[in-house]
């Protein structure tokens, strides 16, 4: 089974992305998706370590190495979240107008105990 190369971990924007990434996760203190406390201590894979979360995903077009597509994140929060998208409807048209965010998640949830 063939894996498929992402350009922010074995491309050209992969020193750009660490950079911002780092950047990003030391400038938080809340996870952007469900609004609690982040806990710089706890390492990775704990569900709630931070990582930086891609809010338009490559896989839908985000740009990997731009600081404005990244945001601190739980790593449980990132999982649940995956590639969602939130799209905005026109009231008016029945199709789909533009995306919003990626934040369709509940703002406050014990993922502790998920």
């Amino acid at each position: 089974m063939a894996t498929r190369n992402r350009p922010d971990r074995d491309g050209s924007a992969k020193t750009p992305y660490l950079r911002n990434r780092r950047r990003v996760i030391n400038e938080a203190s809340v996870c952007a998706i469900c609004g609690r406390p982040l806990d710089k201590k706890l390492k990775f894979p704990h569900p709630m370590s931070v990582t930086a979360d891609h809010i338009i995903p490559i896989s839908r077009g985000g740009d990997p190495k731009d600081p404005d597509n990244l945001q601190a994140v739980h790593l449980i929060c990132n999982q649940v979240k995956g590639t969602k998208l939130v799209v905005e409807k026109n009231k008016n048209l029945e199709e789909d107008t533009k995306v919003i965010s990626n934040r369709d998640l509940p703002l406050s949830v014990d993922w502790l105990h998920y």
